[in-house]
């Protein structure tokens, strides 16, 4: 059982499971009721999402965006919620996502380490 970090919209993987939306806003000109079935997400979960602020930091400074998102990520209400998925992971397949075409320059590739560091089963 792991958690699988995804593109959304992308076509989804084998054993995949519910993909979760850590996005700050639904994606645009698609209707709520289509989300799941055009493979952006099941659920949506924006509480792991960077805010705006932190969002512009990355185009100028991408170490400052790593360091501003840690920090948000390390607020209490982000810890519980990262502490359930972590948790989560060992029991079962579900997948967390953003639109970014390049992983590396997202920050779902800072969330996969967070993940990791709470102990998450992450997919290879």
């Amino acid at each position: 059982m792991t958690i699988s970090v995804v593109r959304l919209g992308s076509p989804r993987g084998k054993d995949e499971g519910p993909r979760l939306g850590t996005v700050r806003r639904p994606p645009r000109g698609v209707r709520k009721e289509a989300y799941a079935r055009l493979n952006y997400y099941d659920a949506w979960l924006p509480d792991l999402a960077p805010t705006a602020p932190v969002i512009a930091k990355a185009h100028k400074d991408w170490n400052a965006f790593v360091k501003a998102y840690r920090r948000e990520m390390s607020q209490p209400a982000a810890q519980r919620l990262l502490d359930v998925l972590a948790q989560l992971s060992h029991g079962s397949n579900f997948s967390v996502g953003c639109y970014c075409e390049d992983e590396k320059r997202c920050h779902r590739s800072i969330l996969r380490q967070i993940l990791i560091e709470h102990g998450a089963r992450i997919a290879v």
